[in-house]
């Protein structure tokens, strides 16, 4: 070699940077690695710079950043800052959805859903934010009316609107998709209405008089409440205590015997005040939201009402 002759040929670029002859072949050939002499043989020949280049080339196609966008960066015309933050962006959104598509397959697996409820799932998870805010306000406007019970509903509902991260956890992905199918039925809709905010407590033991009720209901959420919050089950020996003392105090209250006949009297009247669909609704709404469930903000009545009616309990 006479000492002007660049010193590597595309053999030797291939042994420096472990990129395959053939690859650097065809970045020579598209002018991305152009050789800086050919012998008389026709033979490529290249100089210590075009080792870094090809470097930089192969790092940036690992990177899946395109030869076009390549070339202008090794020319100059790009700042590699700039295009690693372009593609950056473009990972994160790749990963996201790739995120998106694990829990989704978790969650089919999970239910053993069929391919209609996989094809409403997979179109549910797809919906951009925003459209997913839309179907939410279309269901808020088809939920007010102009009956009172119905505004206050709707008022209700606009203060605690389920909103899906863009990353969500299975959870909360789990809890969109049963939100979604809840606020697409009609019926739900009516329900929600009549039933979304609970009845005052003077109104929720029909027949009794408003502050004798008030006075009942009160004592009860404070019972359950205390239960929920030492993860008493309500068919457990430790419900009998909390269930006791509240059929004493209607018992005592109402003038009537606490047994039997009382508990499911008891049983049927915080029935009548609670829609446990609409409850089931509110935790999810709390899931979607990732906010902390608080025992003193549950609903007590599911609580209560299987306490009152677990077998054995007198």
């Amino acid at each position: 070699m006479n000492g002007t002759t660049p010193p590597h040929s595309i053999g030797s670029l291939s042994a420096a940077t472990g990129i395959p002859v053939r690859t650097i072949r065809f970045y020579s050939d598209t002018g991305l690695l152009p050789p800086n002499h050919r012998t008389p043989a026709g033979h490529r020949r290249y100089d210590e710079s075009a080792v870094q280049r090809l470097r930089t080339i192969g790092v940036l196609r690992e990177l899946d950043v395109d030869l076009t966008t390549t070339r202008r960066v090794l020319d100059g015309d790009l700042l590699l800052a700039e295009v690693a933050a372009a593609h950056a962006d473009a990972a994160e959104l790749q990963i996201r959805a790739l995120h998106m598509r694990l829990k989704i397959l978790r969650l089919i697996a999970r239910r053993g859903a069929t391919p209609e409820e996989t094809t409403r799932m997979h179109r549910l998870s797809q919906l951009a934010s925003d459209e997913r805010r839309r179907l939410v306000a279309d269901f808020l406007q088809d939920v007010d009316g102009d009956a009172p019970a119905a505004r206050s509903a709707a008022a209700a509902l606009r203060t605690a609107v389920p909103d899906l991260p863009d990353d969500p956890s299975d959870a909360q992905l789990a809890a969109w998709m049963e939100i979604a199918e809840l606020i697409a039925d009609g019926d739900f809709r009516t329900r929600l209405a009549r039933a979304a905010v609970p009845p005052a407590d003077e109104d929720a033991v029909p027949g009794v008089a408003p502050h004798t009720a008030a006075d009942l209901v009160q004592h009860a959420r404070q019972a359950v409440t205390a239960a929920l919050a030492a993860d008493t089950a309500p068919d457990s020996d430790g419900a009998a205590p909390v269930v006791d003392a509240v059929v004493a105090r209607f018992a005592t209250a109402l003038g009537r015997p606490a047994g039997h006949e009382l508990r499911e009297w008891t049983a049927r009247q915080f029935e009548l005040g609670h829609d446990p669909l609409v409850a089931r609704y509110w935790r999810l709404v709390w899931t979607v939201n990732d906010w902390q469930v608080v025992p003193g903000h549950l609903p007590f009545q599911p609580w209560l009402i299987e306490a009152l009616r677990a077998p054995g309990r007198s």
